[in-house]
């Protein structure tokens, strides 16, 4: 296609970025201390966390860790949602030349052994309410280092005192747990104040951080993202979204968790380089609470996926929000659906610009330009120095406009997936990453994803797309969201079965069959409707069709 797409970039956007601009992340951080000092960095809970406060507190942490065992270029896990000890653990370990291996915290004991002991763990950071599960592996994944906190530990006194004692004692969200040898992280960082901290030489080739992916379609496999992979992204989003970002002013909305690859990249790190506020958002599943805490903020950016958009509309009092402040809302993560951008966009007054990344790209592949006028049902444009080509299964590259998996190269592309020479194989070949999805392309440049490879559904040879079935059924005013998935059947291979969730408990599985056949050629039209109370998701709101078809 010969990056046609770059005939349709912004005046501003460069074709090219240098992701070698500087050496690593820890100087990112650096370069954002010395010009941003007294600027604020992060706010949770009504507490601000300053860039000179950060720079204190994560050397504090690196030098602690330096001087009790650990290794440059050991792992050490972070399991803990949006707190402001997250940036300060995540900045800690990289100052410290170790690498950050993020865990969700929900994570059940097996999946947790299975990330510990894959990624060769030496340390980990840890809030106390998940400490009970880390007692149920520790025996059988033997740590060098723990660290605890609680929820309220780096808040002032006295809110730090009564949010951590209605945690433990009132709501009872902290089961008990013992680990021997555990280091409360605030008695850490007290002793880190009078320890020796030398600074690493980190090279572009070191791993920053061990990002695990594919646990829903398989074993959970560790992306070894580099200093240069998210450098360059950094680099990326920066050409992309600098002609609308102010240095030093915005507030940037971070509902996702820090684990995920997207609030990582596009919120933390990004905003850091930006010299801009996190707003971290600790529970965002409390849309009411979510609302009552955007009210208090001139938020002006905001990153989420579907499924949290549509809860923030559907929330009474989000319509009220003041948003004349507001520049952009990112969505990624998966599908974008057309009545919600479209309805954010009636509410807030701003696009919803739809983007695509994932993992092993660091995350960011494709996004459209912050100029855009109104939601087109793109992914965007690739990024600045990152090609893009679509194979059909044949591997031959597919015309204008037609489909096939997409293939992505650029400087952002993990190094490969820890211990796993196999698996890295199969996705990567000749600097080439094989996504699994399968997109088309306009004759501007603009990527379009029609569905992933393994959730299409074979109907009589026809192939159809669940995202589509899905963005028609959630067009009806009664349905809040939906799910399509193919079931086995003997005359034509495959029907649609759709699963909904009402806004209006009379809504009939008929009327529903019925908008759909008033948007859907014959044989896309869903054969079997299975109403549920909610969807599964993972815990950034990702519907999780695998699951629904087991």
């Amino acid at each position: 296609m010969e990056k046609i797409w770059l005939d349709h970039y912004p005046d501003s956007v460069p074709h090219e970025i240098n992701p070698d601009r500087v050496p690593s992340l820890i100087d990112v951080l650096e370069e954002s201390i010395g010009k941003f000092s007294d600027k604020i960095a992060f706010t949770n809970m009504g507490c601000d966390l300053t860039f000179n406060e950060l720079d204190r507190l994560t050397q504090q942490l690196a030098a602690y860790l330096q001087n009790n065992g650990l290794q440059r270029g050991d792992a050490v896990a972070v399991m803990m949602p949006n707190l402001l000890q997250n940036p300060v653990a995540i900045f800690g370990v990289l100052r410290a030349g170790m690498v950050v291996v993020n865990v969700n915290p929900l994570y059940t004991a097996r999946e947790l052994k299975h990330q510990l002991k894959d990624a060769n763990v030496k340390a980990i950071i840890i809030v106390e309410n998940f400490a009970h599960t880390l007692q149920e592996v520790i025996d059988d994944c033997p740590l060098d280092m723990i660290l605890t906190t609680q929820l309220g530990d780096m808040l002032p006194v006295p809110k730090r005192w009564i949010v951590n004692a209605v945690v433990k004692h009132v709501k009872k969200m902290v089961p008990a747990f013992t680990l021997a040898g555990a280091v409360p992280f605030m008695q850490a960082l007290a002793q880190g104040e009078n320890l020796q901290y030398n600074r690493p030489q980190v090279s572009g080739d070191d791993v920053a951080f061990l990002q695990y992916t594919g646990g829903t379609t398989g074993v959970s496999k560790g992306a070894m993202l580099t200093h240069r992979n998210l450098m360059a992204n950094l680099e990326q989003i920066a050409a992309i979204i600098s002609p609308v970002v102010d240095e030093g002013k915005e507030i940037i909305v971070t509902a996702l968790p820090l684990y995920h690859i997207f609030a990582l990249t596009a919120n933390c790190l990004a905003f850091v380089k930006f010299g801009c506020q996190n707003l971290l958002i600790t529970n965002p599943r409390d849309m009411p609470g979510f609302v009552k805490e955007l009210g208090k903020y001139p938020f002006t950016a905001m990153t989420g996926v579907n499924t949290l958009f549509n809860g923030l509309l559907n929330t009474p009092g989000f319509n009220e929000l003041d948003f004349s402040n507001f520049k952009f809302a990112l969505g990624g993560g998966m599908a974008v659906q057309r009545p919600v951008a479209e309805k954010w966009e009636r509410v807030t007054g701003h696009v919803l610009l739809e983007g695509y990344g994932l993992t092993e790209c660091s995350p960011l592949v494709t996004v459209n330009p912050p100029s855009l006028a109104h939601y087109n049902g793109s992914i965007g444009l690739p990024a600045p120095s990152t090609d893009i080509k679509l194979l059909d299964d044949e591997g031959n590259e597919v015309a204008m406009g037609e489909t096939g998996e997409m293939y992505v190269q650029g400087p952002q592309v993990m190094k490969g997936y820890l211990n796993r020479e196999e698996a890295t194989r199969e996705i990567l070949n000749d600097g080439w990453l094989a996504t699994g999805d399968i997109a088309k392309c306009d004759d501007k440049g603009f990527f379009y994803i029609v569905d992933r490879k393994k959730d299409m559904i074979l109907v009589s040879g026809f192939n159809v797309f669940p995202n589509e079935i899905e963005e028609v059924a959630v067009m009806h005013e009664s349905v809040l969201e939906a799910a399509a998935i193919g079931i086995p059947n003997e005359a034509c291979g495959e029907t649609v079965k759709l699963f909904v969730v009402r806004k209006d408990p009379s809504l009939t599985a008929e009327e529903v069959i019925d908008h759909c056949r008033q948007n859907l050629t014959g044989y896309k039209v869903p054969k079997v409707i299975e109403f549920r109370e909610e969807l599964p998701k993972s815990n950034v709101g990702k519907i999780l069709r695998r699951e629904l078809r087991d």
